[in-house]
């Protein structure tokens, strides 16, 4: 594959249509191209199949319709089933075929997964996304991206209407670290404001002042400004769940343990969110965080007003 691909020419398969899957796949028909797709819950994808797409009963199904098949499930093991399976994407792929799996997961897994499609002369390429439901929705999310470069720059229109910014990172499995480094920052960071807007609530500010004043300074980030005003309201509504993200903060301090590297804070947040899911938040998302700091200090978040 050397020239860009085209709604005219290109048929798309899509894996995944969870909180993020279904509108990046969206993004996808708007464009124009031709889809095929296949999720564990059917009913998840009827939106998508009323706009257009076309349904396969399996994986291989899905890539034997395919010139580019793209993933985006929940965890490693299902990574591995969906695409490595006996029904998976490469057991229906021809050669020349590009599979891009873009759920966060394993840099290891990646590369395997790299290694084994290259022997049936098919490309496989790690992209995993930031940005949660509102990126994905808005199709400007953040795609970090591990694979041959030519193959990458190939691909850009697809990039172009799920994402507003896509950097190819280096070979097979670089996508996958540059997003542990993103999930560190996360994770680090939301501890942060969950304790700044604790401190601000127990101390009797109007959070919502504070905000006015806080999200375009030093302190300001993304996490702060689309989902501070979510804790202030109470609304834990999953952009991206809690479960979800301790599978990742375990993908980051098993890689960071490989190279002999010390994160404590991240080794902090990881008990942080385990404390949230046994609390029984496992499916809202990551900033409900507060939930369980808010429990630390006796403060019931949800009814403080």
């Amino acid at each position: 594959m050397s020239q860009r691909v085209s709604p005219e020419q290109t048929r798309i398969g899509w894996i995944g249509t969870g909180v993020m899957g279904a509108s990046m796949c969206g993004h996808l028909l708007e464009a124009g191209f031709q889809t095929t797709l296949f999720s564990r819950t059917k009913t998840k994808a009827e939106p998508l199949l009323a706009r257009g797409a076309t349904w396969a009963d399996s994986p291989l199904a899905v890539a034997a319709k395919s010139d580019i098949v793209f993933s985006i499930v929940g965890f490693p093991a299902d990574v591995r089933e969906v695409l490595l399976g006996e029904n998976g994407v490469l057991a229906g792929c021809r050669a020349g075929s590009v599979l891009v799996d873009m759920t966060t997961s394993e840099p290891s897994l990646a590369i395997e997964i790299a290694a084994i499609a290259s022997k049936q002369d098919v490309t496989s390429i790690d992209a995993p996304v930031s940005g949660g439901d509102v990126g994905a929705k808005n199709g400007t999310l953040s795609i970090m991206i591990g694979g041959d470069q030519a193959i990458v720059e190939a691909l850009a229109p697809c990039w172009e209407a799920m994402g507003s910014n896509w950097v190819c990172q280096g070979g097979p499995g670089a996508g996958q670290h540059t997003k542990m480094v993103n999930q560190t920052l996360i994770g680090a960071g939301m501890v942060g404001i969950c304790e700044a807007l604790l401190y601000g609530y127990r101390s009797g500010l109007d959070l919502e002042r504070v905000m006015q004043s806080i999200a375009s300074g030093a302190a300001g980030s993304w996490s702060l400004s689309n989902l501070g005003p979510r804790i202030i309201d109470g609304n834990f509504d999953p952009g991206f769940f809690v479960e979800h993200f301790i599978k990742d903060i375990g993908i980051v301090l098993a890689e960071a343990k490989k190279m002999n590297l010390a994160l404590p804070g991240m080794a902090l947040a990881e008990q942080l969110y385990l404390a949230l899911a046994a609390q029984g938040h496992g499916r809202k998302g990551t900033h409900s965080l507060i939930l369980a700091l808010a429990q630390l200090s006796d403060i019931d978040w949800k009814a403080r007003s």
